[in-house]
């Protein structure tokens, strides 16, 4: 997503549920409010589990892509 400037970002790669959301979770609460994540992950049940975590939290999400089995999420912290 052009214009929008990266203030955090992690790489789950490798690791199943749960922690891709665990680690998602962890990284937004050391963001400010209005600030972006990206994550990457690689496990599947991450293309809906991270949307819903984000719904429960109140953050929106950005964007998401998938290309070559690697799912990235840009959120924004609210």
């Amino acid at each position: 997503m052009e214009g929008v400037q990266i203030a955090m970002s992690i790489n789950t790669s490798g690791l199943a549920c749960p922690m891709p959301v665990v680690n998602t979770k962890k990284a937004i609460q050391k963001l400010q409010p209005g600030q972006v994540l990206e994550v990457i992950a690689t496990d599947n049940t991450s293309r809906s589990d991270i949307p819903v975590l984000l719904k429960k939290l109140g953050h929106e999400l950005l964007s998401m892509k998938e290309e070559n089995g690697v799912i990235t999420f840009l959120i924004r912290k609210n």
